[in-house]
């Protein structure tokens, strides 16, 4: 399957095999190329490849490059530095959303091959999980940002993330970081299809778009957000208990903008403990069918929510997905889109090993930082060592042949390595000696202290 020497690193480290060989399959030159001449209304490449632009920035947003500078200064192109950065500011986000669209969809036809799905979260629905993404501010390198103090935004987007694939679907960059993430919401309807379920928080419980998600034949769960009027049908009834509180429900009705009505439930949840902002109870509306999903399975619903905060923990953690050197808002939306990129390729990666180890749950007892560590520390190497052809396999192979491969390399991981361990609880915090009048103060002195 393997040349000689690719095979001793799908011995030693078949994660970092199979992550390369992903994008290697996903990210080669001649489909990306192909691919952005396809979708690119006004870029066009005449120097610098589209393919060329993805590899320097893929190996900052997975950090075996500290900086894009450092990247391009080992990297083939051969245009200068000013050039690429020019290229970069420039991209599309139509692009860089595209891009988001295309690992997604071939990244789904891998983990299907590979049954290595999740359980769905309502069975006979595809549930979406909606959250917002603001880029963290960026350094003042531009001219027009060198007079404020004030943090630059360059941008802010809308994420849709799938829990079954474990994956990031679709974006929507926007690249006013102002923007109200509501005033983004109609292009999400526009994506909405016939029986999806999409879960969103109280930010999102617009009477518009709960609405254009129903005249879609597609269902929500959205916390009530204060503001959101209604009308009580009837009083709340008490419907059982969960780890969380206690939880009733009871029917209201909506009032669109335009006049429309609907009836929907109303799921409230009164905490045991309240959240870090006080709040006692948690409301939720939803249009789910009650023999599909009771007033408990829809607070269970809500609850999952929390994957999208987790995918955004491991963006932020794992992959560099705010480069805060990049000013330009595309360069940024750019950078960001990427990083959703190497998140469903690692995605993928795991859910190979779901597949394989089906007697594990990977996802509980799997750590993605020690993969993410594993990547790192062997990447670089096996780039020099392994010969270019012998990554063919993962080009040109179809759909089962590379689920074949991953299934096969997934066998060869010794899951002890990257197993998570769980923190302790957090120890109060210890009052601190001045030692006033000391600025330093000798450990092998307050060590010699220490009660045998």
């Amino acid at each position: 399957m393997f040349g000689e020497i690719l095979q001793k690193f799908a011995d030693k480290s078949p994660i970092s095999v199979m992550v390369h060989g992903l994008l290697m399959r996903l990210l080669n030159a001649e489909a990306m190329d192909g691919w952005f001449e396809s979708v690119s209304e006004t870029q066009y490449t005449r120097k610098i490849l589209f393919s060329s632009l993805v590899a320097l920035m893929m190996q900052v947003v997975c950090r075996v490059r500290s900086n894009v500078h450092v990247a391009y200064l080992n990297s083939n192109i051969e245009t200068s530095r000013v050039a690429v950065y020019d290229k970069l500011k420039n991209i599309e986000t139509n692009t860089s959303r595209g891009i988001v669209q295309y690992i997604a969809n071939e990244s789904r036809l891998i983990i299907s091959e590979m049954k290595g799905c999740n359980a769905p979260i309502l069975p006979g629905y595809s549930t979406k999980l909606l959250d917002g993404n603001c880029i963290e501010a960026s350094e003042h390198r531009i001219k027009e940002l060198q007079d404020t103090k004030a943090g630059a935004l360059p941008g802010k987007s809308l994420v849709v993330f799938d829990p079954e694939f474990d994956i990031a679907t679709d974006v929507i960059p926007c690249e006013d970081g102002h923007t109200q993430e509501r005033a983004l919401l109609y292009k999400i309807l526009e994506i909405v299809m016939p029986k999806e379920l999409w879960v969103a928080d109280r930010n999102f419980c617009v009477l518009s778009f709960m609405f254009g998600i129903a005249a879609r034949l597609a269902f929500f769960v959205i916390r009530q957000h204060k503001q959101t009027p209604f009308n009580p049908l009837s009083e709340k009834e008490f419907i059982g208990e969960t780890g969380k509180g206690k939880v009733y429900e009871q029917k209201v009705l909506l009032t669109s903008e335009d006049g429309k009505k609907m009836v929907v439930r109303r799921i409230i949840v009164e905490l045991n403990t309240p959240t870090r902002d006080g709040e006692t109870e948690i409301c939720m509306f939803t249009n789910l069918p009650a023999e599909h999903a009771d007033a408990l399975k829809v607070a269970d619903i809500y609850g999952k929510r929390w994957g999208i905060e987790t995918a955004f923990q491991k963006l932020e953690k794992y992959l560099n997905s705010e480069i805060n050197t990049l000013g330009y808002p595309k360069a940024a939306l750019f950078g960001f889109c990427l990083a959703l990129v190497a998140f469903n390729i690692y995605a993928v990666v795991m859910a190979a090993l779901r597949a394989a180890y089906p007697d594990k749950d990977i996802n509980k007892e799997v750590s993605d930082y020690y993969v993410a560590e594993e990547v790192s520390t062997t990447h670089g190497g096996m780039l020099i060592a392994v010969p270019e052809e012998d990554w063919n396999v993962f080009i040109h192979g179809s759909v089962v042949e590379i689920s074949m491969i991953l299934l096969y390399l997934s066998s060869k991981v010794n899951l002890s390595k990257f197993k998570k361990h769980k923190r302790g609880p957090k120890k109060p915090p210890r009052p601190k000696n001045k030692f006033k009048g000391h600025p330093h103060v000798s450990t092998a002195k307050l060590l010699a202290t220490r009660a045998p």
